[in-house]
């Protein structure tokens, strides 16, 4: 069975695609809109542009093809697990709310450069970074896969074709044409979707769900525990998200980010009845592949769209916030943005195109990064699990530069190991540690070990900030009264 669409017909979705995207972005804005992505006027965002883009720019073509994958593993909680993410919003939400309306930030580096310094702040916009570096990569991969099989030529095409049209109405339109565009992609995401479940849902339901041995079920309800963990850490190292928390009033970006949660989450879960399927029918490989070739050419067509406009949505939400954490973040700019940096933010992103993917030829290496598009997110959320003390312990007395140092460190050195294991393919990890049942009980026993340390560390940082401070404060009464 084929799982890839034939002849020209993939082509004609991405000139479809193009062509109703170009329909939608700005053709040119100014420096705030670039930024901020405010209108012409200077408008900021609605609620319900900014709750279609939250939402859609978070519905990463890679996250639907995992959620569909783990739930062909292990079934609905494969499913929910995955969706468990998306409580991220709310994680992100409340704490940018509080770091505007009691602390007056403009972006998360601002407010980690008052709190800890500016060399903490640069620590966290290079962390940051490695995750726009693997946005690209790992959705330009997934999308790919629909033109032909990975490394032919068809799939290269593909790939720099979806990078080049993308950078191109970024580079021109920035985070303004992102949110425009976000809007019509989170439209046309919904119908797509609905044309799926309208499919599945009824072979699904006739059926049954299917039958999930005990440990083939604890090991997936093992996932979802990992990903209730990494929501307290991981979304405040996606600037995707992140940079939405401060283009509107913080009331409206709250409610904003609750709704696009839901409606993102809920997308999700829902996407993994096509793994759901999957199972049932007896199918291997990627689900989200294989089930529509199953239906025949419509259906693989209409996933195709799906992924096609997932892919776009968070390649432009990327090459947005990269421009932003070049030309503003990683320079510490909180005053009104200029034309040159605009262009500094251009360049950054013709940049993070071409290095971003460069991890799709490791395939001439004898490797396959086709597993690491999961991995890339289990991963990368254990290396960040320091940010949860960093960011919801900041209001503790005497929480400075220790704090972050103390907790940042223990997690990114944590991550490194994991890494590590998946590159070796040996264990690193004692025994001792795993959580739970299956693949994902070291990594769940990783992050709960891990973030019990960084945030002990947090708060043995806080004691030396208490202590330094109180030295401090006594020797310069002394010098007063000498």
């Amino acid at each position: 069975m084929t799982t890839s669409l034939p002849s020209t017909l993939p082509w004609l979705v991405l000139i479809a695609y193009g062509l109703f995207v170009w329909r939608l972005a700005p053709h040119r804005v100014g420096v705030a809109g670039f930024f901020g992505g405010g209108d012409e006027k200077g408008t900021a965002p609605g609620l319900w542009l900014l709750v279609a883009s939250a939402a859609i720019s978070w519905i990463f073509a890679k996250s639907i093809a995992n959620s569909a994958g783990l739930a062909q593993a292990f079934g609905l909680s494969g499913a929910a697990g995955y969706a468990f993410y998306y409580l991220s919003f709310l994680t992100a939400g409340v704490v940018i709310y509080i770091i505007r309306t009691r602390g007056g930030d403009a972006s998360l580096p601002a407010f980690l450069a008052r709190k800890y310094g500016g060399f903490c702040a640069k620590l966290f916009v290079a962390a940051i970074a490695i995750r726009l570096f693997n946005e690209v990569w790992s959705n330009t991969k997934v999308a790919g896969l629909y033109f032909g099989d990975e490394g032919s030529g068809a799939y290269w095409i593909a790939v720099a074709a979806v990078t080049a049209f993308t950078v191109f109405y970024t580079w021109r339109a920035g985070l303004r044409g992102s949110l425009l565009t976000d809007g019509g992609q989170m439209i046309l995401a919904a119908i797509l979707l609905a044309g799926v479940l309208f499919v599945v849902l009824p072979e699904v339901a006739a059926r049954g769900l299917p039958e999930i041995d005990g440990a083939t079920s604890m090991a997936g309800w093992t996932f979802a525990a990992l990903a209730l963990v990494q929501v307290f850490s991981y979304p405040f190292h996606d600037p995707v998200l992140t940079d939405r928390g401060f283009i509107t009033s913080p009331r409206v970006m709250l409610k904003g980010f609750i709704l696009a949660g839901l409606i993102a989450g809920g997308f999700i879960f829902l996407f993994g009845f096509i793994g759901i399927y999957g199972r049932l029918m007896g199918f291997d490989g990627n689900p989200s592949l294989a089930v529509p070739a199953s239906f025949g050419l419509p259906m693989l067509l209409v996933v195709n769209a799906i992924m096609m406009t997932s892919a776009g949505s968070t390649l432009d939400s990327t090459f947005a916030s990269t421009a932003k954490i070049a030309a503003r973040d990683w320079r510490g700019r909180d005053a009104t943005p200029t034309e040159a940096q605009m262009r500094f933010g251009r360049r950054a992103v013709l940049i993070i195109a071409v290095l971003g993917n460069l991890p799709l030829f490791s395939i001439y290496l004898g490797a396959q990064v086709g597993p690491a598009v999961i991995a890339a997110t289990t991963i990368s959320g254990t290396m960040v699990m320091g940010l949860a003390p960093i960011f919801l312990l900041a209001f503790l007395p005497g929480a400075g530069r220790w704090s972050f140092h103390l907790a940042f460190w223990p997690g990114l050195a944590l991550g490194v190991i994991m890494t590590l294991e998946g590159a070796l393919g040996v264990a690193i990890v004692p025994a001792w540690v795993d959580l739970g049942v299956g693949k994902y009980a070291d990594d769940l026993g990783v992050n709960v070990w891990g973030l019990g340390l960084c945030t002990a560390g947090y708060l043995a940082g806080c004691v030396i900030g208490l202590a330094v401070s109180n030295r401090a404060r006594d020797e310069a009464a002394e010098a007063v009264s000498a």
